[in-house]
């Protein structure tokens, strides 16, 4: 089954988001030092286990943008789940990189919005 209208912008927006993530991940990752720590949150980890954390789920977001080509309701499923997830990852990395953070942010409400909405033009 062919997928069209805004379960098709969910798609590749998940894959866009994810991908992001993954890069986020392995700049964590990579170099510690590349990222600015400040003391002024509420929060505080490691930026290498948030960056572990972001690798992860940004290839889960990438692989269910992916599934959700297949037209499957548990793709959808599992879409709203990770896109969730990713939200609340990219709130936590908000004091390191705020600007990537808000935009995913903003993508995986869109994403999650386009998941749940019966336009008419996706079964």
């Amino acid at each position: 089954m062919a997928v069209t209208g805004w379960t098709a912008f969910a798609g590749i927006m998940m894959i866009f988001g994810g991908i992001m993530a993954v890069f986020q991940g392995i700049a964590a990752i990579a170099d510690d030092d590349l990222l600015v720590a400040t003391r002024n949150y509420t929060f505080q980890w490691s930026l290498t286990g948030w960056g572990w954390m972001h690798l992860v789920i940004g290839i889960v977001v990438t692989l269910a943008g992916f599934a959700l080509f297949s037209g499957q309701l548990w793709a959808r499923i599992v879409g709203v789940t990770v896109a969730g997830l990713s939200m609340l990852a990219n709130f936590a990395w908000l004091p390191w990189y705020p600007f990537w953070a808000i935009t995913l942010l903003v993508v995986d409400g869109f994403v999650i919005w386009a998941l749940c909405a019966r336009t008419g033009t996706d079964a």
